[in-house]
């Protein structure tokens, strides 16, 4: 990795973890305090956490602000709607099948495809 990549790669690990704060924030939020279903919460979540990573991450880990905005939102929003979707079924799949509590879950499912996925995709495609 050079050292431009190392930078983002930093910046996008704190931009990471406060979107996957507010995700986090959002679920335990509506799944306890509502008494939403934990898969709506995480949902919700991540949709709320996708948009502070959006904004954060266009502006300060990738500094593409030069790129236009609207190719750069549909790119994330694709990134994004796959990334919900490994988050939220992974989620599941791990509570309904190995019957793992949904807050250990979500940060098991959370690492793997934040770093498995998210950054890359984000790095090679949609702030490139």
């Amino acid at each position: 990795m050079n050292k431009n990549s190392l930078t983002s790669f930093y910046r996008y690990n704190i931009v990471s973890l406060t979107a996957t704060a507010v995700d986090f924030i959002m679920l335990i939020f509506l799944t306890e305090v509502l008494q939403f279903w934990y898969v709506l919460s995480a949902f919700l979540g991540a949709f709320m956490g996708g948009a502070t990573g959006f904004a954060l991450g266009r502006n300060w880990v990738f500094m593409r602000k030069d790129g236009k905005l609207s190719s750069q939102a549909i790119k994330y929003l694709m990134v994004w709607i796959v990334s919900i979707f490994l988050n939220t079924s992974g989620l599941y799949l791990i509570v309904e099948y190995f019957g793992i509590q949904y807050i250990i879950s979500k940060i098991i499912v959370a690492i793997v495809v934040g770093v498995g996925f998210n950054f890359f995709m984000h790095k090679n495609f949609t702030f490139k």
